[in-house]
């Protein structure tokens, strides 16, 4: 297991971004972010795999990033053009099980989680 912390969640604008944070315990190739609004099932939004690849739903492509700073055991999220839509509790996901995988956005296969920070999108 690897212990996540998440941070940059916060109630902003339609049109404004965020950049949320998660540092790890340790080092974790295969990483990524999810969230969650209440009543509805948690949704992969980015993930980055062990060659930098990376993975975006749909519904978030062209407006969020992710990134990872490996040295650091940090991962990023770089959320622009924010909607009323991206409100959720946002949290990171890690897989220390397997290294040679693809960006995955299905939440079943990440084995680490942290505790979620919270993003409102006002209009």
């Amino acid at each position: 297991q690897v212990q996540l912390v998440e941070s940059g969640g916060g109630s902003v604008q339609a049109g404004e971004s965020l950049r949320l944070s998660c540092v790890g315990s340790d080092y974790t190739a295969n990483m990524g972010w999810f969230r969650r609004v209440p009543g509805k099932e948690r949704e992969g939004v980015a993930a980055i795999a062990y060659d930098g690849k990376t993975s975006y739903a749909d519904s978030v492509k062209g407006r969020f990033t992710i990134s990872a700073d490996n040295a650091n055991h940090t991962l990023y999220l770089q959320m622009n053009s924010l909607k009323p839509a991206d409100t959720a509790m946002y949290y990171c996901a890690a897989r220390p099980d397997v290294v040679w995988a693809g960006p995955a956005l299905a939440d079943y296969v990440y084995k680490s989680w942290g505790q979620g920070t919270q993003v409102t999108v006002s209009s």
